[in-house]
């Protein structure tokens, strides 16, 4: 960023003595949102960075920023509250998944001869489904005594200047913000928010699980319905050559449908992948969340079943933070 948010308050003459503060929603919620641009940026000193460029570094950082969260790792972490942020967990490999797909070299050679919809198309959902998601969890982790106070109160037009100058830089922001409501809440965050709370209160080790299901749900239901939904499978070119990936011929040669629970892009053992059925259409939102449904629920019993696995596959993946861009 060109200069940081600051708030201004009226000083004393008594030494060592303390002034209170006051930022208002608008001013918290700009934090949070810059928070979603830093992370994505290389700094260049002077209070300033440089967006990262490389589609796939960004999935990266981002699968390493959802690890992050899920364990507890960024600031206003509680190591005792590890499991809240339970969406973030599934959140991670899908964003991995993202980048290999993205590097695939299908994907490359359909963006360097053919058309570049769905490595854009790719780049876009990923970006700005974190500028949203990211800021829910940054404010609600480290300011969570206002979080309701403020919930209702995001909107992506109205953050302090120079959060709002930079925000106009960003990659497809003037087609995004229209499309994803400009950042406002919708019920299913509310929904999932409250659950982050139920998980937070229940001490019984035997009640937490259900409750943790039900809060990814709800932010999936976010994530696919509210943001990538209007944002990139209405949009008719990206489903379009979505749809072409299903034609027989093209179908043979295009990256597997599959979320691989693992740091890597692919692994053998089938337990540790949940694959899409053959007439699943990734455009159409029905047909989607009905796969993601399923991945969930393994993702779900491998989290109980295999906790040791999947956790030191979120601290490989967290360790992607800081990967440098490639270009």
């Amino acid at each position: 960023m060109a200069d940081p948010t600051t708030v201004e308050a009226m000083t004393n003459t008594t030494p060592n003595s303390c002034v209170d503060v006051h930022c208002d929603c608008n001013t918290m919620w700009s934090f949070a949102q810059q928070f979603g641009y830093l992370r994505l940026s290389t700094a260049t000193g002077d209070f300033k960075s440089k967006l990262i460029e490389d589609y796939e570094v960004r999935a990266r950082r981002i699968a390493a920023t959802y690890a992050r969260f899920y364990l507890e790792q960024e600031d206003g972490s509680d190591l005792a509250k590890k499991g809240r942020f339970y969406w973030m967990a599934l959140g991670a490999f899908a964003s991995k998944t993202v980048a290999c797909t993205i590097a695939a070299w299908q994907v490359q050679v359909q963006a360097t001869l053919l058309s570049r919809k769905t490595l854009d198309g790719l780049g876009k959902g990923n970006f700005w489904l974190f500028q949203d998601i990211s800021g829910w969890h940054y404010y609600y982790a480290k300011y969570s005594s206002t979080f309701e106070t403020c919930l209702d109160s995001r909107d992506a037009t109205q953050y302090a200047k120079p959060v709002l100058a930079q925000m106009n830089k960003l990659p497809w922001k003037a087609e995004a913000l229209p499309k994803i409501n400009n950042l406002k809440v919708s019920k299913e965050i509310k929904q999932g928010f409250a659950l982050v709370k139920q998980i937070e209160g229940q001490s019984d080790t035997t009640k937490r699980p259900p409750l943790q299901l039900k809060h990814l749900l709800a932010i999936a239901d976010h994530e696919q319905g509210v943001i990538l939904q209007p944002l990139i499978y209405a949009d008719p070119g990206f489903s379009r050559w979505i749809g072409v990936q299903r034609w027989p011929l093209i179908h043979s040669m295009s990256p597997k449908l599959e979320l691989v629970f693992s740091s890597a892009c692919s692994i053998d053992k089938s337990e540790l992948k949940s694959v899409a059925p053959d007439d699943t259409k990734l455009e159409d939102f029905e047909s989607r969340m009905k796969w993601i449904g399923e991945a969930a629920k393994d993702f779900h019993k491998l989290m109980q079943k295999q906790a040791a696995y999947m956790e030191g596959e979120l601290r490989t993946m967290a360790g992607w933070v800081d990967m440098p861009d490639k270009k």
